[in-house]
């Protein structure tokens, strides 16, 4: 279990800090896919593997690219309200409908990558 982690761990947070995002896409199929775990627990550990990620990334981008103080904090409060909200909202879904919402949200989201807007 340890060696599959670390092996699974490199590229999760290389696609993380090179797109700046995406690591816990990557880390959700990962843990349900490699080390079976349900959707709810799958998406809950992504969360905890994206912390350290995100601080990081942020550390590094924030050397190489000016940053807006104001921007941050008020972003970070208002996705903190977001992120409490979507937790307590995950612990009463079911597995399914988990999985589907978060597929839809992945082809809108790719969408959008590709043809822009």
């Amino acid at each position: 279990m340890k060696k599959k982690s670390l092996l699974w761990g490199i590229p999760i947070g290389f696609i993380n800090g090179f797109f700046a995002s995406g690591g816990g896409i990557i880390a959700v199929l990962v843990l349900q896919k490699f080390f079976a775990l349900d959707e709810k627990k799958a998406h809950a550990t992504s969360i905890m593997i994206i912390l350290p990620l995100t601080v990081a990334g942020t550390i590094i981008y924030s050397m190489s690219a000016p940053v807006k103080a104001s921007v941050i904090f008020g972003s970070a409060a208002a996705a903190t309200v977001g992120a409490l909200l979507g937790a307590k909202l995950l612990s009463r879904l079911s597995g399914k409908f988990i999985r589907i919402g978060f597929g839809v949200a992945m082809i809108i989201a790719s969408c959008k990558l590709l043809f822009g807007g």
